[in-house]
């Protein structure tokens, strides 16, 4: 289905974790060097690879290293070994023993005897202050670029592992590739880990929750939104804003479609938004043909592969809009943000993106009542806008991108 990518415009490919594990989600690792069988070998992934590299796509592996799986060779020698293990300073551990269903070790219990990812058992945390751990998590990480080649980590809880381990894995990891992106799950501000030793970016989810704030669930006016863009804006420094990542869903949340309560204008303008700020923006799989799901599992149902079943049209108005995303790259990744008008009676927000040469306006419409643009103007992209003598008629949850 590479093809499929490449005819809608996507140029990176972001994958959760593929590695050996219990679970279907596979953040619970058991081997961090071999492919889970469900999704195929190495073989397979060395070929995709190099397929989607021959097209242009980037390639990025998810990287689980806050925490390992109940059933990994090293806590499995925990559990049998207590205290004598080998491996027992790589973990957390309270008291002995380990097993689950023994000592407190329930699921989802506050009783636990060792520390874990959001208090279950299934998902022990690392230590990664032991050199032991280090040297193992940096092993993995190298691997997978020395032998596959790959473009990109995404790092799951990186914000739960220390400053210390991340500054290594840089160093690691760009030594082998200058051009190597580095991108932290991190919910919340993260200057602590953008200052250029640690990550390039993280997932930028304070950034995009206040897009949806505004055009997805109405819950704050256009000036709110506007301050809280350029209040995040402000956190860092400009060549860290060019490539963070903006997602307005995931694995992790509703997806889009669901959060706008199913009306496709208002996700074609939270897309069309999105796509015009600073940022690399991401398509959560399956947004592009109208997929909808509400929280975790509903919003990891499996793609829509059946052509009858896909809404062909929302997917031409995300192919015009990556393609958009594309044709203005420099002044969408470069340009400066001025917002130009923010009514909050009206819900009109008016911006431009401008770099010396060259300007990219965009008009949205949140209100209930028609507005007018008038002159004549090269549309880029518009969705419920009609022309008019008058001018242009943007209705109730329309937009209009123009030169």
């Amino acid at each position: 289905n590479l093809d499929y990518l490449v005819d809608l415009g996507i140029n990176g490919l972001y994958f959760c974790p593929i590695f050996k594990a219990s679970s279907n989600h596979k953040y619970d690792t058991i081997d961090y060097f071999d492919i889970d069988p469900d999704f195929g070998d190495k073989e397979t992934f060395k070929k995709l690879v190099d397929e989607a590299h021959s097209r242009g796509i980037k390639v990025m592996l998810d990287a689980v290293f806050n925490h390992m799986g109940y059933y990994s060779e090293q806590f499995q020698n925990v559990e049998k070994n207590g205290e004598q293990s080998i491996y027992k300073d790589w973990f957390h551990i309270n008291s002995f023993p380990v097993e689950i269903g023994k000592n407190g070790n329930f699921e989802g219990a506050q009783t636990l005897s060792f520390d874990t990812f959001a208090f279950t058992p299934m998902m022990p945390k690392l230590n990664t202050a032991n050199k032991e751990v280090q040297d193992y998590l940096l092993d993995i990480a190298t691997y997978w670029i020395k032998e596959f080649n790959i473009d990109a980590w995404r790092l799951d809880v990186a914000n739960e592992v220390d400053h210390h381990f991340w500054k290594k894995f840089y160093e690691a990891t760009t030594a082998l590739d200058e051009d190597f992106y580095i991108l932290g799950e991190i919910w919340h501000s993260s200057q602590s880990w953008l200052q250029g030793d640690e990550f390039h970016a993280v997932m930028n989810y304070a950034f995009t929750e206040t897009v949806a704030n505004f055009f997805v669930k109405d819950a704050i006016l256009p000036t709110k939104m506007a301050s809280g863009l350029y209040e995040q804006l402000m956190l860092y420094r400009d060549q860290t804003n060019q490539v963070m990542f903006n997602c307005l869903d995931s694995h992790d949340t509703p997806r889009l479609l669901h959060q706008a309560g199913e009306n496709k204008d208002i996700a074609k303008m939270a897309l069309a938004f999105t796509f015009m700020q600073h940022g690399s923006p991401c398509i959560y799989y399956g947004t592009e043909v109208g997929m909808t799901g509400a929280g975790d599992p509903d919003c990891r149902r499996c793609m829509v592969w059946e052509e009858e079943k896909q809404d062909k049209e929302f997917y031409s108005f995300v192919k015009q809009l990556v393609a958009l995303r594309k044709e203005n790259q420099a002044i969408l990744s470069l340009g400066d943000l001025n917002f130009t008008e923010l009514n909050n009676e009206s819900k009109i927000v008016s911006f431009n993106r401008q770099l010396e040469n060259g300007k990219v306006s965009g008009f949205f419409n949140k209100g209930i009542e028609n507005q007018i643009i008038k002159g004549e103007l090269e549309v880029l992209l518009s969705n419920n806008v009609e022309k008019t003598e008058n001018g242009y008629v943007i209705a109730k949850n329309g937009f209009i991108i123009y030169k």
